[in-house]
């Protein structure tokens, strides 16, 4: 399944240190790791917290084997499309160990 994050630069820079193949651990105080299930979302969230908070946001593409997903029940958080995945931080390195392939950039926004 293709899914996407919205990210800070910090967090972007660890995920290019990890060769665009894994997330970083999450830090204290954050339980979950929440990839989107589309674009338009990831972009929101980048635009409406990444931006505002941090002067710049990342979007980002990757694949997840379909029968380690399996496992998490999509999460509705708002509007229709406002549709994610709630892994806990415990399994983050389980759901880095089924990227499919390598995290990709698909955009960057910045304060104007």
């Amino acid at each position: 399944m293709l899914l996407y994050r919205p990210v800070n630069q910090a967090e972007l820079d660890l995920i290019i240190q990890n060769n665009w193949q894994a997330f970083p651990p999450r830090l204290l105080g954050q339980p979950i790791f929440y990839p989107v299930l589309n674009e338009a979302y990831a972009e929101q969230i980048t635009r409406e917290w990444n931006v505002p908070t941090y002067g710049i946001g990342h979007v980002l593409r990757f694949e997840v084997a379909d029968t380690f997903l399996a496992n998490y029940e999509v999460q509705k958080v708002g509007l229709d499309h406002h549709l994610e995945y709630w892994i806990p931080s415990e399994d983050l390195a389980a759901f880095n160990a089924h990227i499919i392939g390598r995290i990709e950039l698909m955009s960057t926004f910045r304060n104007e």
